[in-house]
């Protein structure tokens, strides 16, 4: 592929697809800025932003000349996707992601590991399949309603500006992000 004809990407997929993962190992490749939504949105305590709040720095983080998007809140969509140039869709099977939130929860709450100010996961948490804070369950409310709802916003006048770029393995994924240089 050689450099990349795009400066501004937004990388779309369920949870523990590995959007942040990619989006910032290609602003690192591509000399953006990575900007991360979970990070602009969860405060102290697991606290979100609010819907102005995390409007205003999504507008703000986005104004750079050169940044890569992870995340799919869909209250920044009109700013981050009028702005992008393309879209990157980690459209994984199922198990490929179970399997990738299985060992991340893990990891994260094994080692305590800090997400965003101060937050941590917490294994009880994520093992309450039947809660709304649960990543297992997100992922299972989520991942068909995505797979219907990523072709159909694709196709929306307002976002026909977008190169779709889809993945359908992380080996495809990986292979792309290899062959980009600068």
């Amino acid at each position: 592929m050689g450099t990349p004809p795009y400066k501004k990407y937004i990388v779309v997929g369920t949870t523990s697809s590995g959007k942040s993962t990619l989006a910032e190992q290609l602003a690192q490749k591509i000399g953006g800025d990575f900007i991360e939504l979970d990070a602009l949105n969860w405060g102290a305590n697991w606290t979100a932003a609010g819907d102005e709040i995390l409007r205003a720095r999504a507008d703000e983080a986005t104004r750079s000349p050169c940044w890569v998007v992870a995340g799919n809140y869909r209250i920044t969509r009109p700013i981050t996707w009028s702005r992008a140039e393309a879209v990157i869709w980690l459209d994984y099977s199922l198990w490929v992601i179970f399997w990738r939130l299985f060992w991340r929860t893990w990891r994260r709450t094994s080692y305590k590991e800090e997400l965003w100010n101060g937050n941590r996961e917490h294994l009880s948490t994520q093992l309450k399949l039947w809660s709304e804070e649960s990543l297992f369950h997100w992922l299972f409310k989520t991942y068909w309603r995505r797979k219907r709802e990523y072709p159909q916003l694709f196709e929306q006048p307002e976002f026909s500006h977008l190169k779709i770029i889809r993945f359908k393995t992380p080996q495809e994924t990986d292979k792309w992000l290899e062959n980009i240089r600068i």
